[in-house]
């Protein structure tokens, strides 16, 4: 039975291998569920059986309470980027004026996912961590063990072996992702790479084994009896211990013929089926990279070309408005369906009248499409040569589509809002706002929950979320018995919120997160918004007199009073809850986020920054402290450059901490 068992194991791994890393399978998905059913029977009836390499292991199931540090013995540093031909010929000049020769290059895909380090002893997985800072990362071999493109245990012998590789959701499997999200009435993620990061940093490994993950092994970081001397010769060896890897095979003798390479994978871009954000040079003779060495940043022997972002022509066939939250009307452009960065794309926002005027948008016009950040479609020009008159000026209404209300715009602002107090397409968006992750979190009710609710009447306003019963909400379509206990764990788990979060959530106009806490510090409770004149919120930092007096005003109106009473008679939490400091290193200091960081997303560097006496600026002024600045930083870093004050990255900001 052991020995049945133990050759099952091997089996198994062998179609894991053969389905997740060849992408060549042999068996059906059905005739491997049933292997899989085998082997779980054997080990529920031998426990002391399970080895560390059991394909049992891939499941996921461990829930932990945080991520435990890992110091990086190599450093997992970042790479030196170019956005043009010229720069990778910089780049060679450089390398062969501190080799005295030339080298012979490698050129692979720079996929766009999440960095970490596998290691393995006596050739079985071991530890599994993210790359953090580059020096220090968090310890995530649990939610590792459930990709099953990474080995357990290796096909060859090795003592030790630390390898770089990067963690991803493929285009089809995000896609098949956020459609269930969307089904179970949950926030889709905006990216592929979001998603990977979100589920990688997952506390229950069950969650991140459900989420598609995969990964390329593309670096020998650290290795024990075993002699490697060039990266090509690393990568063979990675593809026969069993991992994961793009092998192209090719070594490039002059910088040219690399850069060909460079342009023929962003030629065949959006045909694969993963994105990547670029591609990467390096060199291939290992001893040669040891000559290089390393900045404190990035090393010397390798560098990251950054491709263009894809632009298409299409064509604006309607220009709808949408109302939001706050009223606001903005006019989005809907035109032929044009693929961008590996996604279809038929819509874009036109912000407001004045972007419009600015570019001398008209319905009908030929323009040209992109994505800002490879991520949001956005209209980038006109093509006027493409006229022919049948072109249409755009207005905007001077009725709300919604509600019929009238439409006003205040003087001073490029914003047209509805003036209705019961527009249902701002008590829709009001509702999806107030349950929403930064506000009070509530897990599971959705854009397509709100609306159901308030179609069917079940809820009028925010306040009525809390005293849904588990009958309505099952009632609800898409939703069972299971869905509407975990709704309603999350409505009652949402009411030990912060109060500031509750404020914000209320979406006061003009109040942000940031605004939100900084107010809540100072009046404690809720009942202190009620009596807090408009002279008392201005001595609060960072409150204004507008935001103040959307405040006072926000609180005057009697039906707030109501909402606010059914939430405390619920239970919600109507205190605020001193945060615990970590650190007074940022003391006094005013930091402004512009950009996306390599591997902290933005409400986790703000809470940091807070948690360590720092304050969060969303724009960028001489009271500034510093910038913490990530990959497509806009216009607020060129402030800070104009204004000489300092901007740090990821990798500083953390050592500050």
């Amino acid at each position: 039975m052991r020995a049945e068992y133990e050759a099952l194991i091997k089996r198994i791994n062998y179609h894991s291998h053969r389905y997740y890393v060849l992408d060549n399978p042999e068996i059906t998905d059905a005739e491997y569920d049933a292997l899989m059913r085998e082997l779980l029977e054997i080990e529920s009836q031998n426990p002391s059986w399970v080895t560390a390499d059991s394909p049992s292991q891939k499941i996921g199931g461990t829930v932990l309470s945080g991520f435990d540090t890992v110091e990086h013995t190599v450093k997992m540093q970042s790479l030196q980027d170019a956005f043009s031909n010229d720069e990778l010929r910089e780049f060679d000049s450089r390398v062969t004026s501190a080799l005295g020769r030339k080298a012979h290059y490698c050129v692979e895909h720079k996929i766009d996912g999440l960095s970490v380090s596998l290691e393995y002893r006596n050739s079985l997985f071991v530890r599994g961590s993210t790359r953090g800072d580059g020096s220090v990362g968090e310890d995530v071999t649990e939610n590792l063990k459930t990709v099953m493109s990474i080995p357990l245990k290796l096909n060859v012998d090795v003592d030790y072996l630390e390898v770089r590789g990067e963690v991803f959701i493929s285009k089809k499997n995000f896609e098949k992702l956020n459609t269930q999200r969307e089904l179970d009435g949950e926030p889709t993620f905006a990216n592929p790479r979001n998603a990977a990061a979100g589920s990688l940093r997952q506390l229950d490994s069950s969650v991140a084994a459900k989420r598609g993950l995969d990964i390329f092994v593309f670096n020998i970081q650290q290795i024990e009896g075993v002699e490697i001397n060039s990266h090509i010769e690393g990568l063979r060896f990675l593809r026969d211990a069993g991992f994961k890897v793009i092998l192209n095979d090719k070594v490039f003798e002059n910088i040219d013929d690399a850069i060909g390479e460079v342009e023929k994978i962003g030629s065949e871009r959006t045909s694969l089926p993963f994105d990547i954000d670029g591609a990467v040079i390096k060199v291939n003779d290992l001893s040669e990279r040891e000559i290089l060495g390393s900045t404190a940043k990035t090393p010397r022997w390798a560098i990251a070309f950054k491709y263009p972002a894809e632009k298409k022509e299409t064509k604006i066939r309607e220009i709808t408005v949408q109302v939001g939250r706050t009223g606001v009307l903005t006019p989005n452009a809907e035109f032929d369906t044009v693929s961008l960065a590996g996604t279809f794309v038929s819509r874009a926002t036109l912000h407001n009248l004045d972007f419009i005027r600015e570019r001398d948008i008209k319905l009908g016009d030929t323009v040209v499409v992109y994505k800002a950040g490879d991520i949001i479609p956005e209209v980038l020009e006109v093509v006027k040569d493409k006229r022919d008159g049948s072109e249409t000026e755009f207005f905007m209404p001077k009725t709300c589509p919604a509600c019929g209300a009238p439409v006003t715009r205040d003087e001073g602002e490029a914003a047209y809002r509805c003036t209705g107090a019961d527009c249902p397409a701002q008590l829709e968006r009001t509702i999806t706002h107030f349950v929403s992750r930064d506000a009070m979190d509530i897990e599971g009710m959705g854009p397509s929950i709100v609306a159901q609710l308030l179609e069917r009447g079940h809820i009028k306003n925010s306040s009525d979320i809390y005293y849904l019963s588990k009958e309505t909400i099952s009632s609800m379509d898409k939703l069972g018995e299971k869905s509407a206990d975990n709704l309603l764990a999350a409505i009652e788990k949402s009411k030990s919120n912060d109060l500031s979060r509750l404020i914000y959530a209320l979406g006061i106009r003009y109040i942000g997160i940031g605004g939100a806490k900084a107010i809540c510090k100072k009046l404690k409770n809720i009942d202190a918004f009620f009596t807090a004149s408009a002279d008392e919120l201005t001595e609060i930092d960072d409150v204004g007199a507008i935001m103040a007096q959307s405040v006072v005003s926000f609180f005057a109106q009697p039906h707030v009073k109501d909402m606010i009473e059914r939430m405390r008679a619920a239970g919600v939490n109507m205190e605020y809850i001193e945060e615990e400091m970590q650190g007074n290193n940022l003391e006094g200091k005013t930091i402004v986020l512009t950009g996306t960081l390599p591997t902290l997303g933005r409400k986790e560097a703000s809470e940091l920054i807070e948690k360590n006496g720092g304050k969060v600026s969303s724009s960028v002024s001489k009271k500034t402290s510093f910038v913490l600045a990530g990959e497509e930083a806009g216009s607020k870093l060129d402030k800070a450059k104009a204004l000489g004050i300092p901007v740090v990255d990821e990798e500083e900001f953390l050592k500050m901490l």
